[in-house]
């Protein structure tokens, strides 16, 4: 069967669909990446991609520790509304995923294999579960099986869905850290979880956070550097007092479409503050989206 045939008959499912790159669905954030895929597959309760949306990732044989940091952080993260997006693997991501839906929030599962294969198999009622509160994703065909060189590509798509990415437990040579370095290249946070100077799983984190990345110790380590706040309080800071910062992102924005790059440009802030503002912004009706750029609106 032909790719297509596969696509069209997969399609027939229920909560499916394949976006482009051009379309207004498309994922904001994915967008502005160098290489986002020209089509992406979706299955599941993943809404309007508004929402903002944090990376947890970390090693698939973590120690017990470490997987119920991942747990709590992505269960404090979906606390606050933001979505936990992970890559469905054994592991930290797991527990990520399962943290976030146990707080009754949204999580993403990013798939190195077509969408009607799930890998790892010990993850089925994993990905069954994750459909039903969020969604699965993927940039390969219909009938993409295993294959290793796909896994460190889809990272890109790991991080460039979100705003930021934490490592949690992770070696030196860790597929994470390839996700982490994508998140620099792509000018979205990196964070990091520390660890004892003698596990190797601590490696990965503690080289990152010696490069740079912010250390994380609670949920509001990073809520705190990223400015992300309640919807509620969200609202309020919205519709009564923008900000200096939402203000003069707002002045930079025209009548015609004005792309993020030249948005970027324009104010000088990093893509991490523009897309978070930005999503801020489009959830309040400030501004709209228009083709590859956005346009003010009236506040009401």
């Amino acid at each position: 069967m032909l790719s297509v045939e596969r696509d069209n008959v997969w399609l027939n499912g229920r909560d499916r669909s394949i976006v482009g790159l051009n379309e207004a669905s498309y994922p904001f954030l994915l967008s502005q990446i160098p290489d986002p895929p020209r089509r992406l597959y979706v299955e599941g309760q993943v809404g309007d991609w508004l929402r903002p949306a944090i990376a947890v990732v970390g090693s698939r044989k973590p120690t017990a520790a470490g997987e119920e940091f991942a747990f709590h952080l992505a269960h404090g993260l979906a606390e606050y509304g933001i979505v936990v997006v992970s890559g469905l693997a054994l592991g930290i991501d797991s527990a990520a995923h399962k943290g976030a839906m146990a707080a009754g929030g949204l999580t993403i599962a990013v798939c190195g294999t077509g969408l009607d294969i799930v890998y790892p198999r010990q993850n089925r009622i994993l990905a069954d579960q994750i459909k039903t509160t969020g969604g699965l994703v993927s940039e390969f065909c219909i009938g993409t099986g295993v294959r290793a060189h796909h896994f460190p590509r889809r990272n890109r798509l790991i991080s460039g869905l979100t705003l930021g990415t934490v490592v949690v437990e992770a070696g030196r040579q860790s597929g994470s850290l390839i996700t982490a370095r994508n998140a620099a290249e792509q000018g979205r946070e990196v964070f990091a979880v520390p660890g004892s100077v003698f596990s190797p799983l601590s490696r990965g984190p503690n080289a990152l956070i010696r490069d740079g990345a912010r250390l994380v110790e609670s949920v509001s380590d990073i809520t705190e550097e990223l400015s992300l706040m309640l919807p509620q309080a969200r609202r309020k800071v919205m519709t009564t007092a923008l900000g200096l910062q939402p203000m003069e992102l707002l002045a930079a924005i025209g009548e015609v479409p004005t792309p993020v790059n030249q948005l970027i440009d324009r104010t000088g802030l990093t893509v991490a503050e523009v897309s978070s503002m930005l999503i801020t912004m489009e959830l309040e009706g400030v501004v709209t989206r228009v083709g590859g750029g956005f346009i003010r609106r009236a506040v009401t």
